[in-house]
């Protein structure tokens, strides 16, 4: 496999970051997770992060050099990570739990598949046009459905989410071919939420992703202005020779079947069986307070 790949995150007008992403791969696999904690919730950054080590590690154990069954794996991994963030709640005796959304796409054999909970989206865009868009979980996305009382909601709350006390609802899509150029971007509610689809899909139409994801996090942040939401994007462009050598690119070629890259942190994935253990997500959770701390001391 081939191809360029960019990922950003910006803190807007929010006291922190709770959004999270990164991508990791194997010679025959890649797997690109997004997750945005949820505000309203207690350590949503905590639960985008275990979101995000718990799929990893489930996609380091099963990617040898590919997984069996695509659609299955991003479907266990979701629940996992659910019952992963459940876990860390109830040990730590809290009485409400961190939630997060999650989107998540692996690309295998020359095509795309992909999961979704929540609000955070992905885009495809192939030759200017817009090929594929997730549907939020969120009762705006509902507004033609015949459901009785709905006009009395809040048409932009989710009614799903990992963390919750009910089992996750989410959708799975593909697998779809890949065709050179394609262009898939994964982001958060931050970029949708202040630029529409069309400005979205011109943009990654006509620039590479290199190019077009930070244009695209300026312009969601200039037109929020000092109420913006954080701005997490991670996008990849499929096998562009006259872009690949001039982007970040990535190549598959030359990793043996065990080997595993990664931009997701992690703990020592080694020590993982079924799940992550809690010496895992202790490390995990210490390493995002750290940097939290390191944040506010550089406001200060």
């Amino acid at each position: 496999m081939k191809f360029s790949v960019f990922q950003v995150s910006r803190r807007g007008g929010r006291e922190k970051n709770e959004d999270r992403m990164g991508y990791c791969y194997t010679r025959g696999s890649g797997l690109f997770v997004l997750a945005d904690g949820m505000g309203g919730h207690p350590e949503g950054e905590v639960a985008a992060q275990i979101a995000l080590q718990t799929i990893s590690a489930q996609f380091q154990r099963q990617a040898k050099p590919t997984l069996p069954d695509v659609r299955e794996f991003l479907a266990s991994a979701l629940l996992a990570a659910h019952h992963q963030i459940l876990r860390y709640a109830s040990d730590k005796g809290m009485l409400d739990t961190p939630r997060t959304t999650l989107v998540a796409a692996v690309v295998q054999d020359g095509r795309a598949t992909w999961v979704h909970c929540g609000d955070s989206r992905l885009y495809m865009v192939r030759g200017g046009e817009l090929l594929s868009r997730t549907r939020d979980h969120s009762y705006l996305e509902l507004r033609n459905a015949p459901i009785p009382g709905l006009e009395r909601v809040n048409r932009n709350v989710l009614f799903t989410c990992l963390g919750s006390p009910s089992k996750p609802i989410y959708d799975i899509t593909g697998p779809v071919n890949l065709e050179q150029g394609d262009r898939v971007m994964l982001c958060s509610d931050g970029l949708w939420g202040s630029v529409d689809d069309e400005s979205i899909t011109r943009q990654l139409g006509r620039q590479t992703v290199a190019h077009a994801v930070p244009d695209l996090v300026e312009d969601a942040l200039r037109k929020a202005g000092d109420s913006s939401d954080n701005v997490t994007v991670v996008a990849f462009e499929w096998e562009t020779p006259d872009t690949f050598e001039s982007t970040q690119g990535v190549s598959t070629e030359g990793p043996g079947d065990d080997m595993f890259e990664s931009t997701i942190q992690a703990g020592p994935l080694d020590a993982i069986a079924e799940e992550l253990d809690d010496e895992a997500i202790e490390r995990s959770i210490a390493e995002i307070n750290e940097a939290i701390r390191r944040s506010a001391a550089r406001k200060a």
